[in-house]
């Protein structure tokens, strides 16, 4: 579609209310998911953004996030995310950070 036959109105900016976050969504053990921007609310492609509470003290089960490209903002306490063919990679992050 060329950029002249785009409704604008209908497929530029999307708004998703902390409110109308969609929890059905796939779960690890020890996280909670919620979504807000995906292919389903917002037309994403290659994004996912939402909110994820890791219960304390949680190690939580490996993931993999597919084709999308992850950020992770910490807002408060500390996380140690892992990765690598036999996770023998490790990163560190507290509040403020991003992984």
């Amino acid at each position: 579609m060329a950029d002249s036959e785009i409704d604008w109105k209908t497929q530029g900016v999307k708004v998703i209310s902390g409110d109308h976050l969609d929890v059905n969504t796939p779960q690890t053990e020890g996280m909670n998911r919620a979504a807000a921007i995906t292919r389903a609310t917002a037309g994403a492609e290659k994004l996912w953004a939402g909110t994820v509470h890791i219960h304390a003290d949680a190690k939580t089960g490996v993931h993999h996030h597919g084709d999308l490209e992850s950020i992770i903002y910490i807002l408060k306490g500390r996380a140690r995310m892992r990765w690598g063919a036999a996770l023998e990679y490790v990163c560190e992050a507290g509040p403020d950070d991003f992984i």
